[in-house]
């Protein structure tokens, strides 16, 4: 049965189970929504699992003493902006406004303050002096940790650990890390050996390596560029060295990355006593939107080898998949399908990439990822398995249990590891088809001229070509599509080259794509890296960055205003359903 009990959120909650006080407070820019879908009740479930009294204060009143109802904690307070990095979860890649917050009771965006790791931390000094260490985590303090750009400034920002003056940094997911740090904290000992931790210093550690200083960062696009390609090199925990960075008079240093989760340990993550719902006292303030993308769904691993070059995951998760056993996907399900309400659909079974279940390179798991070479990108290593069967095992046994009755894959794939495995892909298409999927399939190839592919780290147009026509054969007679998200705007590419991509699409894809999106340099990746300096990284040559907001605009309508002659009957369909409104 699933669990009924939540972590503690008001002073009356504390009381009851007979605290005098907690060990440790966690502070989210997201409501408390007590699934592992949440960074901030992983860690929570994780640490009372432990022994330590912990509570949550979620999406704190800025302009009241919200923060301190419940006192002070024993041995920390940790800070997160929550499961998207606040600037992003607030505005979008034109800078407007964001009206709805899918994390927020109510759906409206009025509780997540810009750059709320930042807020969250100078609202505790405000109402607490002198008070216990705060630590911050989270996707928007592991991006920010050392000298990045910051889109929504249009500059190099130091590390938010220096901005925040916070005392301590836990980066990537954070679970070894902050358990570490609770036992150090507990026990009195030194916590600067600990690994997944950036914290400032006067001194270096011996072995370290130099990063360009802040100052030179800013001073020297190529310096940037420079520090920057050291740090990516080194997010791998078996062959990463440990980094340094001066800002101003002292120096940031960054542990080695934390050790990929065992299977063990990552089951142990999952099947903590999660409730699945929102804590009452948030849920009374509305609904939240959240809670419907997530019901019934399972996170089979973490991890994504694919590293596209826009994407934060390769900085935050890590390159090498931390997988979860067949049987302890099963016992999540088992939660569900036991739980009352239960309507017997799973609403998803995936990950970051939903099909690299079960596929890691053995040379990365052993010795840790090449510094010269991508797993999947020009081409897919050789040394990398593309093998299906894993995840077409775990998939049967989901969808056969008795009491459910459909089984979606909602995360995204990719689809040329499918096209790569020869012996299983294929299967594993036919389940997506048959049993997986009801009316559309996502899929991102982001672009289609290789010239922008190449910048984004995608692979080429003519396997998009070959997976199309491989799903179409196996779609005849049903009414099912393939929805194709692109970007607009991406360093590399030009007005004509989304003229060229809308060509593509009618032509080839027989489409109008509905989901495109305007590039947003996300902290601490190669592409905006890219928009920053206007250089290819990887070549050193410079490269064509849009930069002009109506521009950037221009090129997502080039695509929009796509033929309509090539629309599917769905898609017109769609179209008139939404006039109907």
């Amino acid at each position: 049965m699933v669990n009924n009990t939540f972590l503690p959120v008001t002073q009356e909650e504390i009381s009851k189970l007979g605290w005098d006080r907690p060990d440790v407070i966690l502070v989210s820019g997201d409501t408390y929504l007590d699934s592992p879908y949440n960074g901030t009740a992983i860690i929570g479930r994780l640490l009372t699992e432990a022994g330590y009294r912990t509570a949550i204060i979620a999406q704190p009143d800025m302009d009241t003493d919200d923060i301190a109802r419940l006192g002070e904690p024993k041995l920390f307070w940790g800070v997160s902006a929550g499961c998207v990095d606040s600037m992003v979860a607030n505005y979008t890649a034109s800078k407007k406004k964001r009206n709805t917050d899918d994390f927020t009771p109510g759906g409206e965006n009025n509780r997540r303050p810009d750059r709320a790791v930042l807020a969250y931390t100078n609202l505790i000094r405000r109402h607490f002096k002198n008070t216990v260490p705060i630590v911050i985590g989270g996707i928007e303090a592991s991006l920010r940790r050392v000298t990045h750009y910051d889109f929504w400034s249009d500059s190099l920002r130091k590390s938010v650990l220096f901005d925040s003056k916070a005392d301590y940094l836990v980066y990537g997911m954070g679970e070894k890390s902050i358990m570490a740090l609770a036992d150090a904290f507990k026990n009195g000992t030194d916590v600067t050996g600990i690994r997944g931790l950036c914290y400032i210093s006067k001194e270096v550690p011996k072995g370290y390596l130099y990063l360009p200083a802040h100052e030179e960062c800013v001073g020297d696009k190529e310096k940037f560029m420079q520090m920057f390609n050291t740090f990516y090199k080194n997010n791998d925990p078996i062959t990463a060295k440990g980094l340094v960075q001066r800002v101003d008079s002292r120096y940031l240093v960054q542990n080695p990355p934390s050790e990929t989760p065992l299977r063990t340990e990552m089951n142990s993550y999952y099947e903590l006593p999660y409730t699945y719902k929102v804590h009452p006292f948030y849920a009374k303030q509305g609904a939240v939107r959240a809670l419907d993308t997530i019901r019934n769904s399972v996170t089979t691993h973490r991890g994504c080898y694919g590293e596209c070059n826009f994407c934060a995951i390769a900085v935050h998760q890590g390159t090498t998949i931390a997988e979860r056993t067949e049987a302890s996907v099963i016992k999540e399900v088992k939660r569900f399908r036991d739980a009352e309400n239960f309507n017997g659909i799973i609403n998803d079974v995936g990950g970051p990439t939903a099909n690299m279940f079960g596929m890691e390179c053995r040379k990365k798991k052993d010795h840790g990822r090449c510094t010269d070479k991508r797993c999947l990108f020009p081409q897919k290593c050789p040394q990398m398995p593309a093998d299906h069967r894993k995840l077409n095992s775990l998939l049967s046994a989901v969808r056969t249990m008795s009491g459910v009755r459909r089984v979606f894959v909602a995360s995204g794939i990719r689809y040329d590891i499918i096209m790569e495995d020869k012996q299983f892909g294929g299967q594993y298409l036919d389940n997506l088809v048959n049993f997986h999927i009801s009316g559309q399939m996502k899929i991102a190839p982001e672009h289609t001229q290789d010239s922008v592919l190449g910048h984004m780290g995608k692979p080429s147009a003519e396997v998009l070509k070959n997976f199309v026509a491989e799903f179409q054969k196996r779609n005849k007679g049903k009414k099912q599509y393939l929805t194709y998200y692109m970007i607009a705007a991406h360093p590399g590419c030009t007005i004509k080259d989304m003229e060229d991509l809308k060509r593509f699409t009618s032509k080839e894809l027989r489409i109008n794509p509905e989901q495109v999106q305007i590039f947003t340099p996300l902290p601490s990746t190669y592409s905006a890296l890219m928009y920053y300096t206007g250089k290819d990284p990887f070549t050193g040559k410079d490269i064509f960055v849009e930069k002009s907001p109506q521009k950037r605009q221009a090129q997502k309508d080039a695509l929009a205003t796509a033929d309509k002659q090539f629309k599917p009957k769905r898609a017109i369909q769609q179209v008139k359903k939404r006039k109907g409104r």
